[in-house]
Order: structure tokens, then sequence, then C-alpha cells
């Protein structure tokens, strides 16, 4: 006699088992969205009390920041948006050319036994401390562009540059060398067949082939540069005066809040301003992954 209630349990079995992971992730999902409501409420809820006191126009358009005068407290963060925004896209253009450039060794030139010894290095390199590659901002790279450039100090946005693309390189490598892997075969194959050299192979087919997940890496280590504290506030000098160049010592917005926040006076306008300039930074990194995910989806519509 055949028995078929073992094989209708299985299945109950299986759809219960289906639902409960597919449960589990959405559980995650939704806690995942809950906190990040949950942050953005709280920096909202104390950003409006500044704007009791802070005018919008000078908040965001004026190049002072001095909370403490005697005179008249002046709450303006131009300055170091600009700030913020200059020593980010010096670090990329450091990084991304670097990144891409070992990323295709590592895929496409490198010997698997050099490979199996560099890509763990690169990965290892990600989980230095900040603080650490802000000491190598002061005690090597600081004196080397003050006596290069001929400057008092090397504690420059230039200096914030070097060290934030270290510390975005391991990213844009790692990502854009799995991103190139993962490129079929058959596509190199196919471009050899007809004739092409590896050099034209990796530019022409490999790397448009793998658009997406660089792209991913490049806008990931932009996130990482935007948003590092430490190595900026030892590195850069944290002038708040509005920079002209990348010579010029800066204050980030990171690195404001991170020098004030600490001895700031609760529930203040000051102790609020720090909240809405964090608030600020926020939308700033909202604004580059949400950029990031709508050059994502054209480019895999294109693909389709």
């Amino acid at each position: 006699m055949i028995n078929f209630s073992r094989p209708k349990k299985r299945r109950k079995f299986s759809r219960l088992k289906e639902e409960l992971i597919r449960l589990f992730f959405f559980l995650h999902a939704f806690l995942a969205v809950i906190i990040l409501v949950g942050i953005f409420s709280l920096l909202l809820t104390n950003t409006l009390p500044a704007f009791k006191e802070i005018s919008l126009k000078e908040f965001f358009t004026s190049r002072t920041w001095d909370p403490t005068s005697p005179e008249r407290a002046q709450y303006g963060i131009l300055s170091m948006i600009v700030s913020t925004l200059m020593v980010t896209l010096g670090a990329l253009l450091i990084a991304v050319p670097i990144g891409l450039g070992v990323a295709a060794y590592l895929s496409d030139v490198a010997h698997w036994r050099v490979r199996e010894i560099v890509k763990p290095i690169v990965e290892i390199l990600a989980g230095i401390p900040s603080v650490v590659v802000g000491f190598l901002g002061i005690v090597l790279f600081g004196p080397i562009i003050a006596r290069i450039f001929n400057i008092p100090s090397g504690l420059t946005a230039l200096n914030g540059s070097l060290l934030l693309a270290i510390m975005a390189l391991p990213t844009i490598i790692s990502i854009s060398e799995d991103s190139l892997n993962a490129v079929p075969l058959a596509y190199a194959e196919a471009s050899l067949a007809l004739g092409a050299s590896r050099w034209q192979t990796l530019i022409r087919v490999k790397l448009p082939a793998a658009l997406s997940g660089i792209i991913a890496s490049i806008m990931l280590g932009m996130g990482r540069a935007i948003g590092e504290t430490m190595t900026v506030l030892m590195a850069t000098g944290n002038a708040r005066s509005f920079p002209h160049g990348f010579l010029d010592s800066i204050r980030t917005l990171t690195a404001n809040i991170a020098i004030e926040l600490g001895e700031v006076p609760y529930y203040t306008t000051h102790y609020y301003a720090l909240f809405a300039v964090g608030l600020v930074l926020f939308i700033i990194t909202f604004v580059v992954n949400l950029i990031a995910d709508i050059l994502l989806n054209k480019y895999q519509q294109r693909e389709q």
C-alpha cells in the first residue's frame, strides 16, 4: 500500500519553511526602513527648533560659522558644504583611476598566485582604523605636502583627499574586480576571436559589461569619503574659512559635528544647529545614493 501522507507533509513543511524565510527577510528589511525613518525623525525634530532663531538663507548661504561670538552668533554652513564636496571630489579623482586600474590588473593580467596575495591585502586595508590613517596624514603626507608646495602647514584639503582616497580604494578595487570577474567568459572569448587584443577586450567589452558594479563601487567609495570623520578631523586643519583651493585648510560637516557636539550646552540654538548640520549631511548622502540607484536602473534597462 502506497503512503501518500508523507509527500503531502513534506510539501506543507517546505511551504511553511519558505514562508518563514520570506517573513524573516521581510522583517529585517522593514526593520532597516524603521531605523532609517527613526534617524531622520530624530534629526528633523532636533533641527526644527534651530530655525526659530536662524534663517534658512543665512544657514545655507553664509560662509561664517561662529556660534560663540559675543556680538552675534552666526550659523552659516556654506564653507563646510564646499569643503566636504571638495575633499570628496579630490578623493574620487585620485581613487577611481587607481582603483579601476588595480581591479583590471587583478581580474585580467595578474597571475593567480599574485591575485591570491594582493586581493586579501587590499581587503585588509579596509579594516585600518580611520584614526591610524589620520596619523599618517599628520606625520607623513602633511610634511611632504608642505615641503613640495612651500606652505606653512600640510594639513589641507589635498591631504584629506589623499587620505580619503586611500580609505575608498579597498571598496572600489574589491567590488570592481568582482564585477569584472562576473562578466561571462563568452564575452571575452568572442572579442578575442574577432581579433581584438586583451586591452581592447578589457576596455570595450568587459568594462562596459561590468559598468553597473563599477558605478556601485564608486558611489560606495564616495559615501565612505563623505561620511568620514576622524581622518578629516585630524588631517585637514579644521579652519572655518571658505576654501579657495586644495592647499587651504578646511573643516567638513562631519568634523564640525565631532568637534563641537561634545562641548555645546544642551537645548541651545548652537546644539540644535549641529543637528541641522547632521540633517544636511544625511540628505546629501541620501541624494548620492538615490542618484546612484537611478543611474543603475537606467543602465540595466538599456542592457535589457
